[in-house]
C-alpha cells in the first residue's frame, strides 16, 4: 500500500512563480501602509516632523560671521578637488602613471583606484612645505585673529604662487598674458593668477610627457626586439604583446621601478623647502 502522508501538503513554488508572488505580497503591504498613513497621522498615533525656514534679526554679529565662514567653506570644499588638480604636483604625477601603464601594457593595472590614491599621497608628500609655510603665514595668525580674512586669503596664496613660478616656464606664462592682454610684469607680484594657473598647468603637461618619453623607451625595445623574434621564427599569428608582458615585468621589477619612478618624480620638483 502506498504510504499517505498524515500532514496536509504544502503547495511549493520556485523560479519566477516565487519572485511573482513575493512582489504581490510587497505590493500588499505597501498600498495597505500607505492607505493607513493618513488614519494613524490623524490619530496623533504617528508624528510627523516639520521643516520651518524663517530670516530673523540676529541680535549677535558674531553669528552672522560664523554663517558666512560656515558658507565659505563649504565653498572651499567644494572646490577642493579642482583646486588639487590645477595648482599643485598632481597633473604631473597622474599623467606620468598614465605611460607607465600604457607603456607596460598591463592594461588595467594597477587600478585606477590605486594610482590615484598614489598619486594623491605623494602630492600630499610634494605639497608638504607649500602647506606648512601657509599654515604659519595665513592659517595661525587668522586663527589668532591677528589678521582679517582677506589678509589670511592673501598671504596663503603666496606660498602656491611661488610653487607654481618655480614650475611655470617663462614662454607659457608669456602665452597667457599675451592673450589676455596684459602689460609686461616686473616682478611675480605683477602676474595675475588667472594666467599663472593655466601656464602652470600646460608646463606641468610638458615635464609630464617628457618624463613619459623617457620611460617609453627600454620597453618600446623590448616590444622590438620581441616583435623582430617573433617575425623571424614565422610566429606571425602569435601577439608580440603576449611574450613581451613577462619581459618587461621582469625588467621593472629588476631595477626596482616603482622605488626608481616616484624618486625621479619626486626630485623633478626641486627642492621646495629652500623656497621658503
Amino acid at each position: 500500500m502506498p504510504h499517505s502522508d498524515p500532514q496536509p501538503s504544502l503547495v511549493k513554488l520556485s523560479g519566477p512563480s516565487t519572485i511573482i508572488v513575493l512582489t504581490m505580497i510587497l505590493t500588499g503591504i505597501f498600498w495597505v501602509g500607505l492607505g493607513a498613513a493618513p488614519a494613524l497621522a490623524q490619530g496623533n498615533m504617528v508624528p510627523i516632523p516639520t521643516v520651518t525656514l524663517s530670516l530673523d534679526q540676529a541680535d549677535d554679529t558674531g553669528r552672522v560671521a560664523t554663517v558666512i565662514n560656515v558658507m565659505f567653506l563649504l565653498t572651499i570644499l567644494a572646490l577642493a578637488p579642482s583646486i588639487l588638480v590645477m595648482m599643485t604636483s598632481f597633473v604631473r604625477i597622474i599623467v606620468v602613471f598614465g605611460f607607465l601603464r600604457q607603456a607596460m601594457g598591463t592594461q588595467q593595472i594597477p587600478p585606477n583606484q590605486i594610482i590615484i590614491s598614489l598619486a594623491l599621497f605623494m602630492t600630499f608628500f610634494i605639497m608638504m612645505p607649500v602647506w606648512t609655510a601657509i599654515e604659519s603665514r595665513a592659517y595661525k595668525p587668522f586663527m589668532a585673529n591677528e589678521i582679517t580674512q582677506r589678509e589670511a586669503l592673501e598671504r596663503a596664496s603666496e606660498p602656491v604662487r611661488e610653487f607654481m613660478f618655480h614650475q611655470t616656464r617663462e614662454q607659457d606664462l608669456a602665452l597667457f598674458m599675451r592673450i589676455a592682454g596684459d602689460p609686461k610684469p616686473f616682478d611675480k607680484n605683477q602676474v595675475p593668477t588667472l594666467s599663472l594657473i593655466p601656464a602652470f598647468i600646460i608646463s606641468e603637461l610638458k615635464t609630464a610627457f617628457t618624463i613619459g618619453f623617457l620611460l617609453y623607451m627600454p620597453f618600446l625595445i623590448i616590444d622590438m626586439v620581441v616583435a623582430s623574434v617573433l617575425l623571424s621564427m614565422g610566429m606571425m599569428m602569435l601577439p608580440p604583446v603576449m611574450i613581451s608582458l613577462p619581459f618587461k615585468l621582469m625588467l621593472f621589477v629588476l631595477v626596482d621601478g616603482w622605488n626608481l619612478l616616484t624618486g625621479s618624480i619626486i626630485k623633478s620638483f626641486g627642492d621646495l623647502a629652500s623656497l621658503f
